[in-house]
């Protein structure tokens, strides 16, 4: 028996139970504690950040969409987290490599940036920290990082790759630019993140030089080293024909004029619509705009399932806050009498209006 076998590790079941009612109470103090207990008791710090830290921190979510927790009490909890990861990277300092500046050693640097307009830095910020922890030198960029100053900073440090995440699929033109711009200056692109597909088909399609399901994968990915930038190489693979038709762009540049003539139709479709608040009519606003930007996402990689997860994601978290399918198909049909004359635009709003009648009718309700 080794010693490493001899060693009782904690319950990380019990570690994750514990963050958890430290952060429902707001308990800062008590969320550190039980993370910091974790790693005393033998637990590697990649395992507290990756088994306990993230998955609680997805819970969070799944909270919020089922109308559990507010936004306000989301971005409570989550500032929190971000503390105490904080905290546990100083705690527990890495076991770094000798700096590149020492003969015959080289320490991998590595940028981890979120794209333009992704506010979702979280697991951005577990990637860095698990990089860190693995010995690789990071620079963390956090969240929204517009792509001319990213450009700039790989200019100014010593990058020898860039990590780029996203969470929502609607910054996939902004992530394509992104990598785009990143390999024409020679440097590698890895990219995560629920936005490019649980397969990564997204990245794959944009001509990423690789793609992580999570921060494990992406730092033996980064441990075994890249080849030159796929753009770099002219890969044929980058092209993306179907933008040809522009249905995207004139999609895109039609956004708030489309979400004033759904809003304007839906108040006429559904008479409780008369009563909404202003807060609740805004609200509606957003919930088309959105629709209409996951539309968008969807004719940029030409792929309907993109769209009919969105919608049927949002189902879900309309009907726990008491909104019927049927504002939502409403939406869809006066979307697709405004798209008529864009045959890939109708093809998935069709299959949208298809993905959703499989979805259980809600009893109706307004937004609370």
């Amino acid at each position: 028996m080794t010693t490493e076998t001899m060693i009782a590790r904690p319950d990380l079941a019990d570690v994750r139970e514990r963050l958890w009612a430290a952060l429902g109470a707001r308990n800062e103090r008590a969320a550190a504690e039980a993370v910091f207990a974790a790693c005393d008791a033998g637990a590697p710090l990649e395992d507290v950040l990756l088994d306990v830290i993230g998955p609680v921190q997805a819970r969070v979510g799944a909270e919020w969409a089922a109308g559990r927790m507010s936004v306000a009490q989301e971005h409570a909890v989550t500032a929190i987290q971000d503390r105490v990861i904080s905290a546990l990277a100083h705690r527990t300092p890495p076991d770094l490599p000798a700096d590149r500046d020492t003969p015959g050693t080289f320490r991998r640097h590595v940028t981890v940036a979120c794209v333009d307009g992704e506010w979702h830095a979280f697991p951005a910020r577990l990637l860095a920290e698990v990089l860190r922890a693995r010995g690789f030198a990071v620079d963390y960029l956090g969240a929204h990082v517009p792509t001319p100053h990213l450009i700039a900073h790989v200019h100014q440090s010593a990058t020898d790759v860039v990590a780029l995440s996203s969470s929502l699929p609607v910054r996939l033109p902004t992530a394509h630019a992104a990598v785009t711009a990143v390999q024409a200056v020679g440097i590698p692109v890895i990219v995560g993140g629920a936005a490019f597909g649980p397969d990564g088909r997204y990245g794959r399609l944009f001509g990423a030089d690789g793609w992580a399901s999570d921060a494990r994968a992406a730092a033996s990915l980064l441990a075994g080293g890249l080849g030159p930038p796929r753009q770099a190489m002219a890969d044929p693979d980058h092209h993306l024909p179907h933008l040809l038709d522009q249905e995207y762009t004139l999609v895109s540049r039609a956004r708030i004029q489309l979400t004033r003539e759904v809003l304007e139709g839906l108040e006429a479709k559904v008479p409780a619509m008369a009563a909404y608040s202003d807060e609740q009519r805004e609200r509606t606003a957003e919930d088309i705009a959105h629709i209409i930007d996951f539309l968008g996402a969807s004719l940029y990689v030409d792929d309907p399932e993109l769209f009919t997860g969105f919608l049927t994601w949002t189902a879900g978290v309309l009907a726990a806050r008491g909104v019927p399918n049927s504002a939502l198909l409403g939406a869809l049909d006066l979307l697709a009498d405004a798209q008529h004359d864009f045959p890939r635009a109708q093809a998935h709003l069709t299959a949208g209006r298809r993905a959703l009648t499989r979805v259980p009718a809600q009893a109706p309700g307004l937004h609370a």
